[in-house]
């Protein structure tokens, strides 16, 4: 797999973690493909509109460990750790990013709860 390709991953990656783009529906609403799903670390279930209409947490966090795998031409798996300062707890995360139109999007995203710390990943 490209390493460009994984670099421009982690970017959209990040950026879908930043404040700025969480803050604003129309930068989101071009990152999450139009089936875009979730499960949420809270168990819960969203889809895109659910994150346009209701927002998405904005808390501080980091990304580490970030992996991709293909899973087909223009579909990836993407793998990492998240560390949330502000909610004082860490997640492992997985994407699907699916290129479409000629850009890559956000078309699944999950979170689980982690009691690992970033020393131990």
């Amino acid at each position: 797999m490209n390493k460009n390709l994984k670099e421009h991953l982690k970017q959209l990656e990040e950026s879908h973690i930043g404040l700025e783009v969480r803050n604003s529906n129309e930068k989101l609403d071009e990152i999450l493909a139009d089936e875009f799903f979730e499960i949420g670390s809270s168990g819960y279930f969203y889809n895109k509109q659910d994150c346009l209409e209701t927002g998405i947490v904005m808390t501080d966090m980091s990304l580490h460990n970030y992996e991709i795998y293909p899973l087909a031409p223009d579909v990836v798996l993407a793998t990492y750790f998240i560390v949330d300062k502000t909610r004082n707890r860490n997640t492992l995360r997985s994407s699907i990013w699916k290129r479409i139109d000629e850009r890559w999007q956000l078309y699944f995203h999950q979170g689980t709860i982690s009691p690992l710390q970033l020393s131990e990943v």
